[in-house]
């Protein structure tokens, strides 16, 4: 009987150093974050058009700790940066000058397009309609190689503070193969532009799609994970459909409770809620004791 117990506490020993080691990852990984994290969404969509280079400077300027965008691959393997994996209509004129029209959006497909395709496609000079402060110019659907050193290049111009990347990765069960390759593939050509630069320690992997980052938390355990969520399930029973804990939770902000932001904390979960424009509830979320804020208006921080 002391034996059988004594190897019951060995494993109870065993699984509580591991979970406080895996505790104690979570918040070295995220230690380097700022205490509040401004994050400008798209760059920052509200003033300029989304995704562009133009548009992180922009945030850059504005004083951003965080730059969030999203990714999509295309034929050739390019990641580039798009909220869909196509040309939108809000947002997108054709070759030819004209704009893309919501009845053909979806054929006009970046999976199925050479990088130096989509770059026939301006994706600035039709303001989003959805943002009439939006600054109108030409622009394209960038690499993200070119925003990184884009970025790195202007922060070390102007002697800023380096700032660190919140990327999202576009894709879902439904569209593997048609709008984007599997989660394997993604994560394999987005993490080698990511190590090529050299800013791993400065980017978070973002994803509705919970598949992506679970191979995050597979093959790159040192990359900063965050579940994004729009349904009301709560952390809990996300980290059950993850399989793992990760570092942060980011919910839609109607979804943020006094409630949530303990129980992320209580799970040393950093929670930052998307996408919040207008001063009231950010300075509402703020006193609730949130981590951070993702807007479309960096300038409201």
């Amino acid at each position: 009987m002391r034996d059988v117990l004594e190897l019951a506490l060995i494993v109870l020993l065993v699984v509580s150093c591991h979970a406080t080691r895996k505790s104690t990852d979570s918040l070295t990984k995220t230690s380097d974050l700022p205490a509040f994290d401004k994050e400008g969404h798209r760059g920052c969509r509200g003033l300029m058009p989304e995704n562009t280079v133009a548009a992180m400077y922009k945030a850059i300027d504005i004083g951003v700790n965080t730059l969030e965008m999203d990714a999509v691959i295309t034929k050739d393997g390019e990641v580039i940066l798009s909220h869909e994996p196509f040309f939108s209509a809000s947002i997108a004129t054709k070759p030819d000058g004209s704009r893309v029209t919501s009845t053909e959006e979806r054929s006009l497909n970046i999976f199925g397009m050479t990088y130096e395709e989509t770059q026939r496609y301006d994706v600035g000079l039709a303001v989003n309609p959805g943002f009439k402060d939006q600054q109108k110019m030409a622009a394209t659907k960038p690499r993200l190689a070119d925003v990184i050193d884009s970025v790195e290049t202007y922060i070390k111009k102007k002697g800023l503070k380096p700032v660190f990347y919140n990327i999202e990765t576009k894709c879902s069960p439904k569209t593997d193969g048609q709008y984007h390759p599997a989660p394997d593939e993604f994560v394999t050509k987005l993490m080698e532009v990511i190590n090529k630069k050299g800013i791993g320690a400065r980017v978070i992997i973002q994803s509705f799609d919970f598949r992506t980052l679970q191979v995050i938390n597979s093959k790159y355990p040192s990359m900063i994970t965050a579940a994004l969520v729009a349904d009301a399930k709560g952390i809990a029973e996300h980290i059950k459909l993850l399989g793992f804990k990760p570092d942060i939770y980011s919910p839609l902000y109607t979804l943020v409770k006094p409630e949530m932001v303990k129980e992320c904390h209580d799970q040393q979960v950093r929670i930052l809620p998307w996408t919040v424009n207008d001063k009231p509830t950010i300075e509402k979320l703020k006193a609730m004791g949130v981590d951070g804020i993702i807007s479309d208006y960096p300038n409201l921080f």
